[in-house]
């Protein structure tokens, strides 16, 4: 049953979170987590008009958002990133992944998340190259202000002692001008649809910013 969600996951990032977070318990599951995926199949079948629109002639602009829940498994307290690319207005890549290291405060949870849509970031831009498209910088949205100043001032580096320094060529690029660090709002952040579960409200308005619409055959 995760193998066949997983699967999905390739174009219902919707799910992406949830799917992840069971894919977890698959060497040992319990009840609870067999309710949780026939929940999740249950969701599908009232959903199954979603899907992912791509419409003609949009631009090429390439924006990256980051998100993270600090400590958010209950198991081992790690934290979850999520990143999710667009080009112009289509979602190009996502995903959701829980951290390696275990971070110590929410800013260092969110750093290792925009270092990793740094990474994405840099891929896409080596990637439209081929297609004769060359991008100046390409900006990660971020509702964390600790990350935005800690990415462009390195007098505040005693506060991230805990990350790997593999984390820390975020500011090498952003000083380099490779990508830019910009604000947005928490409710605005789309990256948040896979990094925790969400009200309902919540849940659908970042949903539709996915790009995922509703098809009427």
């Amino acid at each position: 049953m995760i193998g066949s969600l997983l699967y999905l996951t390739a174009s219902r990032p919707d799910i992406m979170f949830s799917v992840c977070l069971c894919a977890r318990f698959q060497e040992a599951p319990k009840t609870s987590h067999l309710e949780a995926v026939k929940r999740i199949f249950r969701y599908i079948k009232g959903t199954t008009h979603l899907g992912l629109w791509y419409p003609k002639g949009t631009g090429i602009e390439t924006v990256v958002y980051a998100d993270s829940d600090h400590a958010g498994d209950y198991v081992d307290r790690k934290s979850t990133s999520g990143i999710c690319t667009f080009v112009g207005c289509c979602l190009t890549s996502w995903f959701s992944k829980k951290q390696t290291a275990l971070a110590i405060s929410t800013t260092e949870a969110e750093y290792v998340s925009a270092g990793k849509a740094c990474q994405q970031a840099l891929w896409m831009k080596q990637s439209l190259i081929d297609y004769d498209v060359r991008l100046d910088d390409v900006p990660i949205m971020c509702d964390n202000k600790g990350t935005i100043d800690l990415s462009k001032n390195p007098v505040q580096h005693s506060r991230t002692k805990h990350i790997k320094i593999r984390h820390h060529f975020l500011r090498d690029n952003v000083q380099k001008g490779h990508i830019s660090i910009e604000k947005v709002p928490s409710v605005d952040n789309i990256a948040d649809i896979l990094t925790k579960p969400l009200k309902r409200e919540s849940f659908n308005y970042l949903r539709l910013g996915l790009g995922m619409m509703e098809h009427i055959p």
